[in-house]
């Protein structure tokens, strides 16, 4: 199983950012993949998460409004959109998948990618 995430970069506040992880090596149909990010100095934390099987998807209260989570079924690609950009979303994300259900609980996904660097400038 591999997770590919892309879309890192550096970007201004107030602007956006499209975020995409690719995954293969198995079905997906009957996971949820979630993204994570970590900031340098903290914890791991929950962005949102989208069920493969039927578009559901959670939001971390803090991120509703400006980050959409989405999936392409045919591309096995799910893709964080990021609009409103702030300094405090600097952060490396990563993608994760994993069957236990809509969760914001990082034990809760088996597979991670390698993270993707997003730096937001002031």
């Amino acid at each position: 199983v591999q997770l590919q995430a892309s879309g890192r970069g550096l970007v201004q506040a107030g602007g956006s950012l499209r975020l995409s992880c690719v995954a293969s090596g198995r079905t997906f149909s009957s996971y949820v993949m979630g993204w994570f990010r970590q900031a340098p100095g903290k914890e791991r934390e929950f962005v949102a998460a989208i069920r493969w099987s039927v578009g559901s998807t959670y939001y971390a209260d803090s991120m509703k409004g400006r980050f959409t989570i989405s999936r392409d079924n045919a591309k096995n690609t799910v893709y964080l959109q990021m609009n409103s950009l702030r300094p405090e979303d600097t952060a490396v994300y990563y993608c994760a998948a994993g069957i236990k259900g809509l969760t914001s609980w990082p034990q809760a996904y088996d597979y991670w990618g390698q993270g993707t660097l997003v730096t937001v400038s002031s």
